[in-house]
Formats: C-alpha cells, sequence, structure tokens
C-alpha cells in the first residue's frame, strides 16, 4: 500500500501543469496602485463623514448645547468673524453637511493647514492629497472650481509653493459667503442656538444688531432701543 501511495503521489505530480506567472508591465503595476490607493482613501472618507446616511432632515450628531447664545451671535457679524470660531465654523460644517456640500469647509480648511507647512516633503504630500480628494476630477469630494483653476493647480503639484491652492480656496471661500452662509443664519441649527438664553427666557438683545430675537428665533429691528 505505501508503494502505491508513492507511486499515485508521484503520478499526481507529473500531471499538475508548471504555474506560468503573467509578467505585469510597470504601466499596469503603477495603475493598480493608483486604483487601490483610491479604494482606500474612499473608504476612509466614507468612515470619516462623507455624504451618507444624511439627510436635511436628520439631526447631526455633533451637539451644539455648550455654545452660549451671545458667541453664536458673534458669528452673525461676518463670515470672517465666524471662521475665527472653532465652535463656529464646527457648526457652519453641520449645517454644511445638511446641504450636501461640507468639501467646501473641509477644502478651505485642509488649505489653511497646507499654508502653515514648512517641510518641503510634508508640504509635497500634503498638496496631492488635497489635490486627489477635492480637485481632481471625479474625485470623493471634489468641490467647484473653474477649468483654467484647476489646470494651473495640477501644473504646480511637482513642486507646490504655499500659496498654489490660494486662487481655488478664494473661490470656494466668495461661494460660501455669499451662498452658503446667508442660509446658515436663518438655519433651524443657527436659531436653536441664539434663540436659547437659559430658563424661562425668551428674548435677549445684541448692541452690533439693534434687534431682537423672539421665540421663533426670527430677528425684529428696533431702531430707538439702543
Amino acid at each position: 500500500e505505501a508503494r502505491k501511495g508513492d507511486a499515485g503521489g508521484r503520478k499526481t505530480e507529473l500531471n499538475q501543469k508548471p504555474r506560468v506567472e503573467r509578467c505585469v508591465t510597470p504601466r499596469e503595476e503603477l495603475r493598480q496602485k493608483d486604483k487601490e490607493r483610491k479604494s482606500r482613501l474612499s473608504l476612509f472618507l466614507t468612515k470619516s463623514g462623507s455624504h451618507e446616511n444624511v439627510s436635511p432632515h436628520k439631526k447631526t450628531n455633533t451637539t451644539t448645547s455648550n455654545i452660549s447664545p451671545e458667541a453664536a451671535l458673534q458669528w452673525s457679524d461676518s463670515f470672517e468673524e465666524l471662521l475665527k470660531h472653532t465652535d463656529g465654523v464646527e457648526t457652519f460644517s453641520q449645517f454644511l453637511r445638511t446641504e450636501f456640500s461640507e468639501e467646501n469647509i473641509e477644502f478651505w480648511l485642509a488649505c489653511e493647514e497646507f499654508k502653515t507647512i514648512d517641510s518641503e516633503t510634508k508640504r509635497l504630500s500634503k498638496a496631492k492629497y488635497i489635490y486627489t480628494v477635492y480637485i481632481e476630477s471625479e474625485s470623493p469630494k471634489e468641490v467647484n472650481i473653474d477649468y483654467n483653476t484647476k489646470m494651473v493647480i495640477q501644473k504646480n503639484m511637482e513642486h507646490p509653493t504655499r500659496g498654489c491652492f490660494d486662487a481655488a480656496q478664494m473661490k470656494v471661500f466668495s461661494l460660501m459667503k455669499k451662498d452658503s452662509y446667508p442660509r446658515f443664519l436663518h438655519s433651524d441649527i443657527y436659531m436653536r442656538i441664539t434663540r436659547r438664553k437659559g430658563p424661562g427666557a425668551t428674548m435677549f438683545r445684541r448692541r452690533s444688531r439693534s434687534c431682537v430675537f423672539n421665540e421663533r428665533g426670527e430677528a425684529k429691528t428696533e431702531p430707538s432701543a439702543w
């Protein structure tokens, strides 16, 4: 029986065809790596907070209960003022998620961080990340900028400078300021913060605005109040 087993094993080995490995060209290898990189990046963005499971009528998870109405009212002075406050940026980001446009504030913040990088190696890595996520056509969180601006950025990717994203950042900033910011000031999330003064208090004033907010969070002008 042992001899039969040995003979059978040798016969099986003889019948097996030699494995032929396909030669992969450098271009195919690069393409595969790029595909895997984009796949990992897309998965990361989905887990870290993308459009998935977000509804304009769905409440956000981050609480705003620790933000005082007085602090929130400062955000209405200007969009630039809002961006100076961490809570303001976070609340505005929550609002943009309900409009499926949070990539705008994320891109703006990424550009601000990019301009603080001194290391050329880190700057190159961060520039490629920003380009892949926000600038490149059909990227996971592509921002709305014109073709010429996009092409200029693409050319600068080999040797990115601190200001290589300035034009695109300014366009996105202008879009948020003129379009999203006015709607944010009338949004439910902002009104819920600014009308919350304390137990039993339903009205309060802000000196720089000469107006009062009623229980519904609506502003009413009172020229003679101050």
